[in-house]
């Protein structure tokens, strides 16, 4: 009977377990995020930038995030060369993010990777990568859903809405986004400023 009880507790722990170490991966992973956040309103680009390096977050030296971003996996986040990424920023690498070289991000930007399913009995999460073509530019306060590639040299509007992919050079705007115009292949600046103490 000793044996018994002794394998029935060798039975039980193991789930108790489990759902500790989840929960302490899931506290951890929700602090660290809150630390990150914290260290967005510290007023240095060098701090900041170490610290997200030591997080994960991919970003090349001659680029620049600007303070109070706010990041979900930035693990999963690349940021090419020469890039400006505004202040106030929030970045989703959950399903993974790839910003391509001269991109320009304004302020307020949002960028999802992952969302709730609408219609799923269990509000299942879905998404898919978004991918950020070189010297795009997705202006102040637009928000970029799951899946969506926005193709070199496009444009995104201050405010609007991207649900689909948006074609190189192209200009949308709205919600949703629409195609406005096309814009100038010429380009050939290259991004990366920081303004001091922001």
């Amino acid at each position: 009977m000793g044996g018994t009880l002794r394998d029935s507790v060798k039975r039980a722990a193991p789930p108790a377990v489990v759902q500790a170490v989840r929960w302490r991966r899931e506290v951890w992973g929700d602090l660290r995020l809150r630390l990150l956040t914290e260290v967005g309103r510290f007023p240095s680009h060098t701090v900041r930038n170490a610290v997200y390096r030591r997080a994960g977050l991919r970003l090349h030296p001659t680029s620049s995030i600007h303070w109070r971003a706010e990041f979900y996996a930035p693990e999963s986040i690349v940021v090419g060369p020469h890039c400006t990424i505004g202040d106030s920023c929030f970045l989703d690498g959950r399903s993974g993010l790839l910003i391509g070289a001269s991109v320009n991000l304004g302020s307020h930007v949002t960028i999802y990777t992952r969302q709730h399913a609408v219609d799923s009995p269990d509000f299942a999460e879905v998404g898919g990568p978004v991918v950020i073509g070189d010297h795009a530019w997705v202006a102040s306060h637009a928000i970029v859903l799951p899946g969506v590639t926005i193709g070199e040299g496009a444009v995104v509007a201050a405010g609007a809405v991207v649900t689909k992919d948006v074609p190189p050079f192209a200009m949308v705007g709205g919600n949703p986004a629409r195609f406005i115009r096309e814009r100038s292949h010429d380009l050939t600046y290259r991004l990366g400023y920081a303004k001091r103490f922001v």
